[in-house]
């Protein structure tokens, strides 16, 4: 059975007032087409930003010293690998420059290449940069000073020295982080563990960002919270342009059984006593026929059409709330 919606009975009093508008304009009855689109059953969850470990370099020299200069002098500066971050002066290291270069000088003239060669693995153990070994040779002199280099890009954490600081062998002067790729850790409930198997993509949304990253590299951690009963899943994200940093609160999107499918909006769709309805755009002007569907909610803006309509068709996309009454007064479902 068709529902033909009386228009011209129910507009007259608004003609009256408004006799310039069209009825389409005073009913808002829009319409939408079924598209097949990618979509995913997508479930929320929140996680916070933090560094990837491998990623994370501690300055800690195999040897005592003092402070002579300090380059890298403010926490959270950028540094590059190869830029240095200290000179200073460690007896330890300018003894063991001048046993290299004495050591130097006497294989010259006697043939003592192992007494060379262990002089300059001495250096290298302790750390030493190797031009700067090598300059032992080349200016011919061991100088007082050493200087400590950044081993990779990134951002300086921790430092723990100021100019003029003295320090012992082994003691942690700075950290260095690099976050070219950052960590999202997500927490989730343990009944979530199952749907996790089904889910290779997500998105994460950022406050203050309108990229939208995406990514499927995921690690579940083989352990649970007991006090919150809470899993943790790591996200790795790359983060080229460093908009990301430790801390930063992440809206966690799991796209699951992502797949290509039809789909309407959910204004499209009426629910009435356990089921789905929509209304199809009938033979003639102003004319709609209620039809059942099977559907299935992928999220809070779209169904996803599981049976009674096929790519195409064309279905009212608003004013619902007066299709349904209207169709409830005339009995017709």
């Amino acid at each position: 059975m068709k529902l033909a919606i009386k228009l011209a009975l129910i507009s007259l009093p608004l003609l009256l007032i408004a006799k310039e508008a069209t009825v389409e304009q005073l009913f808002s009855v829009q319409t939408v087409k079924v598209k097949k689109e990618t979509k995913a059953i997508r479930i929320k969850n929140y996680g916070y930003v933090s560094m990837d470990e491998s990623r994370v370099y501690d300055i800690s020299p195999r040897f005592g010293g003092y402070v002579v200069e300090l380059f890298a002098d403010k926490i959270y500066k950028r540094v590059t690998k190869g830029e240095a971050l200290v000179n200073l002066y460690s007896p330890e290291v300018f003894k063991a420059k001048e046993e290299y270069l004495n050591a130097y000088k006497y294989s010259k003239n006697r043939d003592n290449k192992g007494m060379l060669q262990s002089a300059k693995l001495k250096l290298q153990l302790l750390g030493v940069n190797e031009n700067e070994i090598k300059q032992v040779l080349k200016q011919n002199r061991a100088s007082a000073n050493t200087t400590i280099y950044s081993p990779i890009d990134g951002y300086i954490f921790v430092k723990n020295i100021n100019k003029g600081s003295a320090f012992n062998a082994k003691q942690k002067l700075f950290v260095i982080a690099n976050l070219d790729e950052v960590w999202v850790e997500a927490k989730l409930f343990e009944e979530s563990r199952a749907s996790l198997s089904d889910t290779k993509n997500y998105e994460l949304h950022f406050k203050g960002l309108d990229k939208v990253y995406k990514t499927d590299k995921k690690l579940l951690y083989p352990e649970l919270d007991p006090k919150v009963a809470t899993l943790t899943l790591r996200l790795r994200l790359n983060n080229a342009k460093h908009e990301l940093f430790p801390g930063m609160y992440a809206t966690v999107i799991s796209l699951k059984d992502e797949k290509e499918q039809l789909t309407l909006p959910t204004t499209a769709v009426i629910r009435k006593d356990g089921k789905h309805y929509v209304f199809m755009v009938g033979e003639y002007e102003g004319e709609y026929e209620p039809l059942e569907v099977h559907v299935k909610i992928i999220d809070a803006n779209t169904y996803a059409i599981i049976d009674g309509l096929s790519e195409g068709d064309e279905v009212v996309n608003n004013a619902l709330f007066m299709m349904d009454s209207d169709a409830q007064i005339n009995s017709l479902y």
